[in-house]
């Protein structure tokens, strides 16, 4: 029973972890751009939209950029420009009208496609009207380019390293420390019921004793 409930709590926070990093780290996309606008948005609670710092503050609606695009097999991608400012997550982007005369400037057609890597974070739904937030955008060959997410790679493989040292420290931790604690209060555990049980045999045979006499 226990070990149950101990792993369904491991998983969940196995879940929580990866979709905080999934959500959290960077991504591409190969789009064509199609054009930029500029939207009255409903942010609701705010937790996927930019933090009070940038420009959110207690506002429940306000002006928001968009990045309208498509993919190679036609798909549409929509990306809100939001600066993160010093905030959470820490991309310090300040340069979201910047990235929007950019993005303008790359506005393509199917006839004569501009194909740009949008680096990203976030997710899409449609259901809650979130959007990945455009962090930086370039010009790349075509759809087809292989980009290596090196960052990703170097940050999980740093947090795996972490991980294993710090579990590798409790468990020689746990050897040095609480194992042997554990081993001696087990001892004295012993040692008590054992002194107790001798107690018990003596006090049970002066009882036999006293009726033999008797």
């Amino acid at each position: 029973m226990w070990r149950w409930i101990k792993r369904i709590l491991l998983g969940l926070v196995v879940l929580l972890v990866a979709g905080f990093l999934h959500y959290t780290l960077p991504d591409r996309d190969i789009v064509r751009i199609v054009g930029t606008d500029v939207k009255r948005t409903d942010i609701g609670s705010g937790w996927f939209w930019a933090g009070v710092d940038t420009g959110t503050g207690d506002n429940q609606s306000r002006d928001v950029r968009f990045i309208n695009a498509v993919n190679d097999r036609g798909n549409a991608r929509v990306y809100r420009n939001e600066d993160t400012g010093w905030g959470w997550p820490p991309y310090f982007k300040f340069n979201a009208a910047d990235l929007a005369a950019q993005a303008a400037s790359l506005v393509s057609s199917e006839a004569a496609p501009v194909w740009v890597a949008v680096r990203h974070y976030g997710w899409r739904n449609q259901w809650f009207s979130i959007f990945p937030n455009a962090v930086s955008m370039k010009v790349v060959a075509g759809p087809d380019v292989r980009l290596i997410p090196w960052f990703n790679i170097v940050f999980l493989t740093l947090l795996l390293g972490g991980i294993l040292a710090i579990y590798r420290f409790f468990v020689l931790w746990r050897r040095r420390r609480i194992d042997p604690t554990v081993a001696r209060v087990g001892d004295m555990i012993e040692e008590g019921v054992d002194a107790v049980g001798d107690a018990t045999d003596k006090q049970r045979k002066r009882l036999t004793d006293w009726f033999r006499r008797h």
